[in-house]
């Protein structure tokens, strides 16, 4: 066993912030959080330590939605609405992954990147390449990163490079799934890229597949109107965008669906009922201007909300980034709503961006004894001075608000140290 010291900022339920100076995190020798305690006791006196001073020690992040072989496009086409977009940009680019040393370069930018944010648990979109897939799938676990990742399917409304048979898909998702088991850490996810992408005979089979092999699902819902108007083109038979996937055996608890922009009463109760997770992506919906989800409506009516990147709809991989645009975006929805409606708080926020995201991977409520310690430690003496101490609810919030990936100085993933920058020693306090 071991202990972990520094200022402890946890979350365990959505809105509160706990808050532990100079406190102790005790984990057990593969990682998992024993206990958290203001002070060690007894036998704990003896237990080495990693003393991180005055930093502070935050929940990791954890990103439910973005587009892996979108990454080289970050940035790219925000002035286009999202099926444009997609188009113009998004199908060219992926094509490029039938090329494996090219997915190999990008994917390996990605990890490194992703950790380096101090994200470490992943919900992630591939291509339809099943190589390309595997190769995401091997820099993530090299990186030190715990997700699942789809290979995208996608036999209809593609390009002539991006686009499968849906025979074509059924072999290659097989293939993909037979090849995952060698992987300990990322997990595959069945990916029906959205209605619009998929026939109802792929659908049907990629449903049956999920249910026979005990496998989640992850797609998108509700994003943009136009796309609503089309999905209602392509399947009359289905009053509402969610019946598109219920037919086919998706709707079920722990599907993600992405956005969840645009959304009725009859549809957050649908969300609700069958324990989907919505994955909200602010900076992609304001950037391609899909519009504002109701996040705190969703989470009022007990909905399960996490947040996603959305790269590269979104221009940010950076969480903490992702969470403060998630409250920029509560205020404007708040604006727009009246007066009488609230926001987001940054203690909401951290919750969405963290906590939230981890409990679909398992895990408990804030540093929860048993858990798998996912954590970072931040680095804030460059913080420019008020001319008074602050307090660690205010450097917290600064954190979140102005983080630099500079300033994530060591990474605990899986209850593994994955990055470490100032190589604190371990000493025990008793000698």
């Amino acid at each position: 066993m071991k202990a972990i010291k520094g200022n402890i900022i946890s979350t365990c339920r959505f809105g509160e912030l706990s808050i532990l100076e100079q406190g102790f995190l005790i984990l057990d020798d593969r990682g998992r959080i024993v206990s958290v305690t203001e002070q060690l006791k007894g036998e704990q006196n003896y237990l080495p330590v990693a003393d991180y001073g005055d930093r502070l020690i935050l929940h990791s992040f954890a990103d439910m939605h973005l587009h892996a072989p979108q990454y080289p496009m970050v940035g790219m086409g925000m002035d286009l609405p999202l099926l444009d977009w997609l188009n113009t940009y998004t199908f060219e680019v992926e094509a490029r992954f039938a090329d494996t040393e090219y997915a190999r370069e990008v994917y390996r930018r990605l990890a490194a990147d992703l950790i380096g944010w101090g994200t470490t648990r992943v919900v992630m979109f591939s291509s339809l390449h099943t190589e390309a897939t595997w190769i995401l799938m091997e820099e993530l676990e090299k990186a030190g990163i715990v997700g699942y990742v789809g290979k995208v399917n996608m036999d209809r409304n593609g390009k002539d490079k991006l686009q499968e048979t849906t025979e074509e898909s059924k072999r290659e998702t097989l293939r993909w799934l037979e090849g995952c088991r060698r992987f300990r850490y990322i997990r595959p996810i069945i990916t029906p890229r959205f209605t619009p992408s998929c026939t109802d005979e792929l659908m049907d089979w990629l449903g049956t597949l999920a249910q026979q092999r005990g496998l989640y699902i992850q797609s998108h819902m509700n994003e943009n109107l136009e796309e609503i108007r089309l999905v209602k083109e392509l399947v009359p038979d289905c009053d509402r965008y969610w019946q598109t996937y219920a037919k086919h055996q998706m709707w079920k608890d722990h599907t993600v669906m992405a956005h969840c922009v645009h959304i009725d009463e009859s549809e957050i109760a649908a969300l609700k009922e069958a324990n989907i997770v919505v994955a909200h992506c602010a900076d992609s919906n304001i950037n391609i201007c899909s519009g504002i989800a109701p996040v705190r409506r969703l989470v009022k009516e007990g909905v399960w909300v996490t947040l996603g990147s959305d790269i590269a709809g979104g221009a940010q991989l950076s969480m903490a980034e992702v969470i403060t645009m998630t409250i920029r975006s509560s205020k404007i929805k708040a604006m727009q709503e009246g007066e009488e409606k609230e926001f987001l708080s940054v203690a909401e926020g951290y919750y969405l961006g963290t906590v939230s995201g981890h409990r679909y991977f398992g895990a408990g409520e804030g540093f929860c004894s048993g858990d798998f310690l996912h954590a970072i430690v931040v680095e804030d003496s460059d913080r420019i001075s008020l001319g008074r101490e602050m307090s660690l609810k205010e450097r917290f919030e600064r954190v979140i608000y102005r983080m630099k990936k500079e300033n994530i100085a060591v990474v605990y993933s899986e209850g593994r140290k994955v990055i470490d920058k100032i190589q604190v020693q371990e000493r025990i306090r008793a000698e």
